[in-house]
């Protein structure tokens, strides 16, 4: 999971760096506490701890740092139930690596794991408590050293580093340090042992900026206005003259020559309207099924006249129209019944659309990118 977090924070925030994470410099201020061990018990020996360092990074894996750290330790005797303190400073070039980008595909994470080893000196002074308890005579002859002491230090730790911002990260460090078999005032043919842990806040600085790296050149863009021709159909409709025709029937019961449905004068009426130079021929017949030819030509003139005035009562001009009665000598249909019939024939001069295309052109500017 930690992983997971370290990679997605790395990835999230990639793009918004103007900035190499490596190399660069840092500043740190430490505080925390540190215990010299001996013959007593520990908790009562832990004392505070300050330090400062300035160092930096050869690249993401390895750096280097100068540490000094030191104030106050102790030291003390089971036997007597006392504690003695002194002071100290130790300094320390020490070599930094870090784990966490070694074994990682990118150099830019929230946390690193640090690996500290280092060499350096230490310098104790102000051993006064010791001293007064050997002139008391309860620990006669165990002071190692009287007013200071300079000795080694080699030592080992690991810090954890959060990164704060770009210029600012928070870390946790422990430390083991080796001195001299003196420091603690105590000779035991080894030696003695402190070890620290502290809090630090440290200032990062001195990065290289990625806008100074060589990056490939981008031409500027160069665009032009060019006038196009466009050609395109224009579409219009005109009326064209045609010849139309309607057809009707009417037909009857038997011995009947009145003109039903009405409809059917109306829809004549209507074409006529909408038509020029119309012509209309009204033929009336009587069926051979029934009656004789004398009567059947009675009833097809009946209904022949009949329809002609309902027309003429309609409005239309009487000149117009040509009427025929066929009695029964002749038969239209194959049906009898369907031959008592008058049939309209209307034709005149009407008009359709027609549709018009015609070639024209319009002048588009447009733009385009010539670099």
């Amino acid at each position: 999971m930690f992983s997971f977090g370290q990679t997605a924070w790395a990835k999230d925030n990639v793009d918004e760096k103007d900035y190499k994470s490596y190399p660069h410099m840092f500043f740190g201020l430490h505080g925390g506490g540190q215990i010299t061990f001996t013959d007593y018990k520990a908790s009562k020996l832990i004392t505070p701890s300050y330090g400062v360092s300035l160092g930096g990074y050869f690249n993401s894996i390895v750096g280097t740092r100068l540490h000094v750290s030191g104030y106050q330790t102790k030291g003390g005797f089971s036997s007597l139930n006392e504690t003695y303190d002194y002071k100290y400073v130790t300094s320390d070039i020490d070599m930094i690596l870090n784990l966490t980008n070694l074994f990682s595909r990118t150099d830019d994470h929230m946390f690193n794991v640090l690996l500290f080893g280092g060499v350096g000196l230490n310098y104790a002074w102000d051993n006064d408590d010791l001293l007064a308890l050997n002139n008391s005579g309860k620990v006669a002859g165990v002071q190692a050293w009287d007013k200071n002491l300079l000795s080694h230090n080699a030592r080992v730790g690991m810090q954890l580093d959060a990164k704060l911002s770009k210029h600012f990260g928070l870390n946790l460090e422990v430390m083991a340090n080796s001195l001299s078999d003196k420091f603690n005032s105590k000779i035991s043919s080894r030696n003695d042992w402190q070890l620290t842990a502290s809090l630090g806040l440290v200032f990062k600085f001195a990065y290289k900026d990625k806008k100074g790296q060589s990056a490939p050149s981008v031409a500027e863009e160069v665009w032009e206005t060019r006038k196009d021709t466009v050609w395109y159909d224009d579409i219009t409709y005109k009326d064209v003259p045609v010849q139309e025709k309607l057809e009707s029937q009417i037909y009857y019961q038997i011995s009947m020559a009145e003109p039903k449905p009405q409809a059917k004068i109306n829809e004549i009426v209507e074409f006529i309207k909408n038509h020029k130079n119309c012509k209309i021929l009204v033929t009336s017949y009587a069926d051979k099924g029934t009656g004789n030819p004398s009567i059947n030509m009675k009833y097809s003139e009946e209904r022949t006249k009949n329809v002609v005035d309902a027309l003429v009562k309609a409005g239309v001009d009487k000149n117009i129209i040509t009427a025929e009665s066929k009695g029964d000598t002749v038969q239209p249909f194959a049906e009898n019944d369907k031959n008592r019939v008058t049939l309209t024939v209307v034709t005149g001069d009407g008009t359709k659309k027609e549709k018009v295309v015609s070639k024209k052109f319009r002048i588009e500017e447009k733009r385009y990118r010539v670099q």
